[in-house]
């Protein structure tokens, strides 16, 4: 069983509950008619002391208990309206239940200004957080213990995960929803909530310990080169002779510092541009497969399923469909003829 805690703060943004909370339903949903089985995710929405809030559009919501004294698995910080000062001052039963959840191996997210509760209780000392943009200044005044990353949307400590906007709150629940569900099911909510919009989870989140700008000089060689070469045949042994290092050393070392193997990390290349082509041109699947380094347009539609849960043909019929088209005012009002 997956227990999810939504927090409600008053003064909170209620698209910070509503967003999460819909894409949790949908990949639920989705494994059980795949799977004709529940994945048995609880939902749960608390409060400090069972106490009813008022949202900053104005609505009150009443949550299904107090803050839960057994553990969770997931737990969702809101963003709340303006300086969360006010929050804070009436959120302190809040922090030592962070604290416990943390402890008792929960994960947690935040998102905007709403990372200022994870700041509050110390969880964030000496780790990197984000926020949004307007509270960049005042967060870091108020946690200058606390590895502020003003150039990140997201960012990943451990279990702590930080937010800076409701968008990236979508990337980081897809990231969640996958580790969970797998990445087919990830993939289908990722199309269904806003797709066009959505930007790779991995490639704009700081990860603690394990970044883009890893220590590997040699390894940031390769992946430049990679990303220059990867439209044209590549082969491991032929890298690793380019660098004049061994197969196997080339393997274990860019695996330590990307936590995939240069093929993967290839492959992942390939796929990012053939969504991108499939998503803003009209080349046919054949010219895509061949301009990502896949000459077999069937080895492309294999590989970018399995990266993807979905062949490329309904990748792009997807995407496609959530377009808007501009169109004149005649034709939606029609001319003086066309009203009689």
């Amino acid at each position: 069983m997956m227990r999810i805690a939504f927090v409600l703060v008053d003064q909170m943004m209620l698209t910070s509950l509503t967003l999460p909370l819909e894409m949790w339903r949908a990949a639920d949903a989705f494994w059980a008619s795949r799977e004709r089985s529940l994945r048995n995710i609880e939902i749960r929405l608390c409060s400090v002391d069972d106490a009813s809030v008022r949202t900053q559009a104005g609505l009150e919501l009443r949550p299904d208990q107090p803050l839960p004294a057994e553990p969770v698995d997931l737990v969702y910080l809101p963003a709340l309206w303006r300086n969360p000062r006010t929050a804070l001052r009436r959120g302190q039963t809040l922090l030592p239940w962070l604290r416990q959840q943390h402890a008792g191996g929960a994960l947690i997210a935040a998102v905007g200004t709403g990372c200022a509760l994870l700041a509050e209780t110390g969880l964030l000392d000496g780790k990197a957080a984000t926020t949004h943009w307007y509270y960049f200044d005042q967060f870091s005044s108020a946690y200058p213990q606390v590895d502020l990353k003003r150039e990140y949307f997201i960012t990943q400590a451990g279990s702590l995960y930080c937010a800076a906007s409701i968008n990236a709150l979508a990337d980081v629940t897809v990231h969640l929803i996958e580790r969970l569900f797998g990445r087919a099911i990830a993939g289908h909510v990722e199309r269904q909530f806003s797709y066009e919009v959505r930007r790779p989870f991995e490639k704009y989140r700081f990860l603690a310990g394990h970044n883009r700008s890893h220590p590997d000089e040699l390894i940031v060689e390769v992946q430049l080169w990679l990303e220059q070469h990867y439209a044209e045949p590549v082969r491991l042994e032929e890298v690793a002779r380019r660098f004049r290092v061994a197969a196997r050393t080339l393997l274990r070392r860019f695996h330590k510092a990307t936590d995939e193997t240069p093929m993967q990390y290839l492959q992942r290349l390939r796929v990012d541009t053939a969504r991108a082509l499939l998503n803003a041109t009209n080349l046919s699947i054949s010219e895509i497969a061949d301009r990502v380094g896949y000459p077999d347009p069937r080895q492309f539609a294999r590989v970018f399923r399995a990266r993807t849960g979905i062949a490329p043909r309904e990748f792009r019929a997807t995407v496609r469909a959530k377009l808007f088209s501009a169109v004149s005012l005649r034709d939606v009002v029609g001319t003086d003829e066309d009203r009689g």
